[in-house]
């Protein structure tokens, strides 16, 4: 007879290293606060990198446009169907009578901020904030050099950041004064 051979449990499942959920809690466009999971975008992912500088790859003003971008995008029911739509083609619970005013605003909202930023860019924000596309899958299908896509996506959420109103404040000196302002004389 054989001996029982013997088991040691195996030891309780650990989070990986760095996986932690991160969340961000921000203001609604309607004021109500909401809470952003991070893990699952891939500007979190960007706002907990550091570049060769030591600075973030995107600042907060980034991150939160981006976010705010997504959360319209999502709000205004623009993300694509993961199953068939049996829903009759004409008229009924599909026509655009169903649409409620928050979805309408958000579209609205969503046309704003893609219209400030502008055609060249606005292709960029859509893939990574509401697609949630990483950099290297966007740089591949538009055939872009590596790490092209982190400077034209930085560019992209600047003006975005612009457009929303969060651009980072310029600080300077204390002590800097105007020194002269002169103005020419007009007869």
């Amino acid at each position: 007879m054989k001996a029982a051979s013997r088991r040691t449990p195996s030891p309780p499942a650990r989070p990986l290293a760095g996986r932690r959920a991160q969340t961000l809690i921000v203001q609604g466009p309607d004021g109500a606060p909401l809470e952003l999971d991070l893990a699952e975008s891939p500007l979190g992912w960007l706002a907990t990198r550091k570049g060769r500088d030591g600075r973030p790859l995107i600042d907060a003003a980034q991150l939160l446009a981006g976010e705010r971008l997504r959360l319209d995008f999502t709000r205004a029911g623009l993300t694509p169907r993961v199953t068939t739509n049996w829903s009759p083609a004409g008229g009924g619970a599909g026509g655009p009578e169903a649409f409620s005013d928050m979805v309408m605003a958000a579209r609205g909202r969503v046309q704003a901020a893609l219209s400030a930023v502008g055609p060249e860019l606005s292709g960029v924000l859509l893939d990574v904030c509401c697609f949630l596309k990483g950099l290297e899958e966007v740089e591949r299908e538009r055939s872009w050099p590596p790490r092209a896509g982190k400077v034209v996506l930085g560019l992209g959420l600047d003006r975005l950041a612009v457009h929303y109103g969060l651009a980072n404040s310029a600080e300077g000196k204390a002590s800097a004064r105007t020194r002269a302002w002169r103005a020419t004389a007009t007869e």
